[in-house]
């Protein structure tokens, strides 16, 4: 039960979150509940949650299952990845090194910035007419 509980990790990206299981196993990956290509549709999208585990060549050695929330697909695509890059630390601190340098374990800071008063979006000020 122990084992279990070590290897649960979170991402984060933008708005959105992801919680991620690591598990030994045969490659079986689900995003809330459903099948990991039924998801994320795009090869892309797919590619971006495989990254940590192909560049360790783990592909079929570990089975995910994740909760995403909030954000676009490609947030939560990037959300998860990141969480699997953590618990793939927390299973072997030896691959640290490695996610690192490719900047898998970098949480991306960049979020959405608010709108200010006087202005229609965030920079975006209103119209000017000089007569």
């Amino acid at each position: 039960m122990t084992a279990d509980i070590k290897n649960r990790t979170i991402g984060r990206r933008k708005r959105a979150s992801a919680r991620v299981r690591l598990e030994r196993g045969t490659g079986k990956i689900t995003v809330n509940g459903m099948e990991f290509a039924q998801y994320f549709t795009y090869a892309e999208l797919q590619d971006i949650v495989l990254q940590p585990l192909k560049l360790l060549g783990k592909e079929k050695a570990y089975d995910l299952s994740t909760k995403v929330a909030g954000g676009g697909k490609k947030g939560q695509a990037t959300a998860i990845c990141l969480g699997v890059a953590r618990a793939l630390v927390k299973e072997d601190e030896t691959v640290k090194k490695t996610l690192k340098s490719v900047g898998l374990l970098t949480r991306d800071p960049r979020i959405k910035e608010r709108k200010k008063f006087g202005l229609k979006k965030a920079r975006r000020a209103p119209q000017w007419s000089k007569r």
